[in-house]
């Protein structure tokens, strides 16, 4: 990963911590009954949902660089038989249920970021997928199942 590329990571994630963080200890106003709200318990379990994809994606994908010959291989399994980034997909349902959860417009932000950085990412890489290999299944979407 180039030098650039990481640092410019790391500052978009303490500047988005940072927002999330001001928002929790000084703008939010929740009464101690929030963690029980359905706004909060509904948006918490989708943030559960999107974090498990994302994480088992990523192992998959782990598990895909073991071998150590250099051939690329077509990723199997799990939602990889739906759509090319299943991870992208993963982090972005995490932070819809973020923003759910905490009902903030930092946490709306957040969302809307991650899913104007990752969509178009994630366009891309199942472009290399379906120019990398011929018997790439053509019924895969990008990011979103059935749809994009």
């Amino acid at each position: 990963m180039p030098v650039v590329v990481a640092l410019l990571a790391g500052l978009y994630n303490t500047w988005n911590g940072y927002l999330q963080g001001q928002w929790l200890s000084h703008f939010g106003h929740y009464p101690n009954a929030w963690v029980s709200e359905p706004c909060f318990l509904a948006g918490f379990a989708v943030f559960l949902g999107g974090m498990a994809v994302n994480i088992t994606s990523d192992n998959s994908l782990r598990r895909l660089r073991t071998d150590p010959s250099s051939e690329y291989k077509i990723p199997q399994g799990g939602l990889f038989e739906f759509i090319s980034c299943p991870n992208y997909f993963g982090e972005i349902v995490e932070w819809c249920g973020w923003a759910i959860a905490t009902w903030s417009q930092s946490g709306l932000a957040f969302a809307v970021f991650t899913f104007a950085n990752l969509v178009p990412r994630a366009i891309s890489h199942h472009r290399w997928y379906n120019s990398k290999f011929e018997n790439y299944p053509r019924t895969r979407c990008a990011v979103i199942p059935c749809l994009l």
